[in-house]
């Protein structure tokens, strides 16, 4: 009689095993909701990396003389042609450098949107390669301009003409004080 007491309680065990594998791999079925979950990785991956950029730009004060390399005679960046911004490569600046290092095989754009004396805000595009896809990242960081800002020549060299003094993209939102306007730099990072 013990010995049909242990049988019976071995197969119910086994039972109860095999029922808890089956259950468990019903719980772990592949959904279309799976593939989501490396997209998130690499956006985050995304993110991090145009966060990083403009962190590591800030700190070598690489935004602000690519904000100002603007050609004020032709009202467009140095060097854009009549598109009036770069489309290929970003400018021979260190942010373009940075941009260069940081997103090969990545496509990104970068747009700087200010603000008009009346508040209303506009944009004007640096780098453009194309319409971003739905799993871009975007990833901002202000930069303060101030009306004693000097312009930057083509050589990335300060220009002897100042933000108050010449045609800039982004006009001077606080008339009658030193500070000209906040322009904040947006980078738009996504595969292609």
């Amino acid at each position: 009689m013990r010995g049909q007491a242990h049988t019976l309680e071995g197969v119910i065990a086994a039972l109860l095993v095999v029922s808890s594998v089956v259950f468990a791999l019903q719980m772990a079925t592949v959904t279309p909701l799976t593939a989501s979950t490396a997209n998130q990785h690499i956006e985050n991956q995304e993110r991090a990396a145009a966060a990083g950029l403009l962190a590591v730009a800030a700190q070598e004060h690489a935004l602000r003389p690519s904000i100002l390399y603007w050609n004020a005679d032709e009202r467009r960046f140095h060097g854009v042609g009549t598109i009036g911004y770069y489309d290929t490569h970003p400018p021979g600046t260190r942010f373009g450098e940075l941009l260069n290092e940081s997103f090969e095989g990545v496509a990104y754009n970068v747009n700087f949107y200010y603000h008009l004396p009346s508040g209303e805000r506009r944009v004007r595009r640096f780098v453009y390669s194309g319409n971003p896809s739905d799993d871009a990242v975007a990833v901002t960081r202000k930069v303060t301009l101030y009306d004693g800002d000097f312009l930057r020549d083509a050589s990335g060299g300060k220009s002897p003409r100042t933000l108050d003094e010449a045609p800039f993209f982004a006009p001077d939102a606080y008339p009658g004080g030193h500070l000209y306007n906040v322009v904040e730099v947006e980078v738009v990072v996504w595969q292609m």
